[in-house]
């Protein structure tokens, strides 16, 4: 539809022209690329959770630490001091420790990445940026409180004599690759899902207090193929699993008196080569979990 606007004085008369569609609010493009893309507003988004987690706090970050060192002494006093288990596996804080670590970061990740939708409703409802952005920054925060942790557990394993190697960090690289890619994944299904249904938070605090007796972190993977009796490929397709035993690699091998009997006693066989695999599942489930948040992505401000 155009209308003629009269002219003032001298100025010749313009037509308007009106546009007969309904408003919309701006669109953002989505994906996952898209995220990396706007790196500075995913920046923006890290600093303003990790300040908003230490606002009005005393201790501020040490409050990370305080979490997984608490786990850390009850189960080494239940199951080292009070049952006296393990006896034979050496250095067994620190080949606990390596798992406390690596689960309290997929944890966090999982269950921060859950909510992380329905607790920012006012920021999804009005800009215009990626929604997977926010799944992806309680990943990345979670990962700022787990690298205090790693200087912890490597001071304590350079005191023991062990020196990083070139096996070890591969070893780290790939374990930290699993966990941020599945964590990623779950926390992509599971904060669309969480905008529908709130119960699914709850369904995913369950779910990461089974993580923790599913991986060789407060027993060895030794005991595992010993009751199994070798057959182990159930235990060993839990990639979480597979990064605690790389992270144990790389840090809690290396602590031990001879590293090689280690490896040969407490870790499986083709260990890398599995590691890989778990690696390439975790990307198919971040493919899926993308695909799934695209569906429902539409749906997410009127839901909430």
């Amino acid at each position: 539809m155009t209308d003629v606007v009269q002219p003032l004085g001298d100025t010749p008369a313009r037509p308007v022209h009106h546009v007969d569609a309904p408003l919309s609010p701006p669109s953002a493009s989505t994906g996952l690329f898209e995220v990396f893309r706007r790196r500075y507003l995913l920046r923006l988004l890290v600093r303003r959770e990790i300040s908003a987690r230490y606002q009005g706090s005393l201790l501020g970050l040490l409050w990370s630490y305080v979490n997984p060192l608490t786990q850390f002494f009850i189960y080494y006093f239940v199951m080292g001091v009070l049952f006296q288990l393990h006896q034979d596996v050496p250095n067994f804080a620190i080949h606990m420790f390596c798992g406390i670590i690596l689960v309290h970061f997929f944890n966090e990740t999982f269950n921060a990445g859950t909510r992380s939708i329905v607790r920012n409703k006012t920021l999804v409802q009005k800009m215009a940026v990626p929604r997977e952005m926010f799944p992806v920054a309680s990943m990345l925060v979670s990962a700022y409180h787990m690298l205090p942790q790693f200087v912890i557990l490597t001071a304590v394993c350079v005191i023991t004599g062990w020196t990083p190697e070139l096996a070890g960090v591969v070893a780290l690289v790939l374990a930290l690759a699993i966990i941020m890619t599945l964590g990623t994944a779950m926390a992509l299904l599971f904060s669309a899902a969480n905008v529908f249904f709130r119960d699914v938070s709850n369904v995913a605090s369950i779910m990461t207090n089974l993580v923790r007796f599913g991986v060789p972190m407060i027993y060895p993977y030794s005991l595992v193929a010993e009751r199994f009796h070798g057959h182990t490929e159930f235990y060993l397709a839990n990639p979480i699993a597979e990064a605690v035993l790389l992270v144990q690699r790389a840090f809690w091998v290396g602590s031990t008196d001879d590293p090689q009997a280690t490896i040969a006693a407490h870790l499986p066989d083709h260990l890398f080569t599995r590691s890989i695999i778990g690696l390439g599942i975790c990307l198919v489930v971040l493919g899926v979990g993308q695909l799934v948040f695209s569906r429902l992505e539409n749906k997410i401000p009127e839901r909430l």
